[in-house]
């Protein structure tokens, strides 16, 4: 309990000193938002404000957890590692990408075919890694099933009849990995496309991320051991600890927040959204929570969504009435708002409104699941 709490004090603190530093340092060697043409026209006024402030918060979160543990006298455990290493990961892919934009003054930035594939490369990784090291009750961070509240008894690299021999056993590997693949770009892409107002990514996966610290202390809290076999307990490994990475994130967070909000003074950037995008599916992964990252992400996947059934239908009515149409005025879905005439604020606050609801349904949802036994 004492390195959860010292974790996102210092996530907080580390946060509140670096920002501003990058700020500086920013401003000083022009790395500067590069604003989409066709987004709001309210925008085009962000031009040139300091980006790639995701590394603040990821170097702050990385540091608070390490200090954290130290400090309270404990090793760094496995399943804590992975979610830095797919947030530090995702990072990078994002700062290229955020540095093409910047070199190149446009939006352009990674070709989206590199951009996927260097998610692939760290989420093969991370999914490899996931189902090694078991510890001394046979538990690895990950598991093979889908889980919802806990792991289902789905089992991924079972899905094949086993008289298919090795056929069956490359099968379930590749379904394994499609469903991890599938949380990981979708989460992390997701944050990316929310992150296009001044504090609506941040404040969301404050909210977002905190439920996974939430989540991961009360299994630790429930964890099955030789003291407790209730049926209802869980098999997590290390859940204590994903809550104390969870709270280092959000303490970075809301460190980065006090900048972030409007007017922004800084940006994530694809840096931060695609790196805690990843962080975000990790801790659902790894917590055994996988199918409920649908409510407790469901801001992301809303905007998410808008995107993709945006340019679903513009391309469709292209190609057959020749003429395109938008559902929305704008997307993803917090631009059609402002481009309706809502004020920036107002979008921010009500996307937060939304997004803290699905959050609590989500960890409404988990402890109903625990009070009357595995329903999933």
């Amino acid at each position: 309990m004492r390195a959860l709490l010292l974790a996102g004090l210092l996530g907080l603190v580390l946060s509140l000193t670096v920002t501003p530093i990058l700020i500086w340092l920013f401003k000083k060697i022009g790395w500067g938002q590069i604003v989409r043409v066709d987004g709001p026209s309210t925008h085009h006024t962000k031009r040139g404000t300091p980006s790639m402030g995701g590394i603040g918060i990821i170097l702050s979160a990385v540091a608070a957890y390490f200090v954290a543990k130290v400090v309270n006298g404990e090793p760094p455990t496995y399943s804590a590692s992975l979610v830095l290493f797919m947030m530090v990961g995702l990072g990078l892919v994002g700062f290229l990408d955020d540095y093409l934009k910047v070199r190149g003054q446009n939006t352009a930035g990674l070709k989206g075919i590199y951009k996927i594939a260097g998610q692939i490369l760290v989420a093969t990784i991370f999914a490899w890694a996931s189902l090694q090291n078991r510890d001394m009750f046979g538990l690895t961070p990950a598991s093979s099933e889908l889980s919802i509240f806990r792991d289902t008894g789905f089992d991924f690299l079972k899905i094949a009849p086993t008289e298919w021999g090795q056929i069956a056993v490359w099968i379930g590997i590749a379904a394994f990995l499609f469903w991890i693949y599938l949380l990981v770009v979708s989460a992390s892409n997701g944050v990316n496309l929310t992150d296009g107002a001044d504090g609506l990514a941040t404040g969301s996966l404050i909210m977002s991320i905190g439920a996974f610290a939430v989540i991961g202390f009360w299994k630790f809290n429930q964890a099955c051991d030789l003291a407790n076999l209730a049926a209802n307990c869980y098999d997590t490994r290390d859940p204590l600890d994903l809550a104390v990475v969870a709270a280092a994130i959000v303490g970075a967070l809301i460190g980065f927040l006090w900048f972030n909000t409007n007017p922004a003074q800084i940006f994530m950037g694809d840096s931060g959204s695609l790196g805690l995008g990843g962080a975000l599916a990790a801790l659902a992964i790894l917590s055994r929570t996988e199918v409920l990252l649908i409510l407790v992400g469901g801001l992301f996947a809303i905007s998410a969504g808008s995107v993709i059934l945006q340019r679903s239908v513009f391309k469709l009515s292209r190609a057959i009435t020749g003429k395109p149409r938008r559902i929305f005025l704008n997307s993803p879905l917090h631009h059609h708002f402002e481009e309706k005439g809502w004020n920036e604020v107002t979008v921010v606050v009500r996307f937060w409104i939304i997004c803290g609801l699905l959050v609590l349904a989500g960890i409404g949802l988990f402890y109903v699941e625990w009070i009357y036994g595995s329903v999933a």
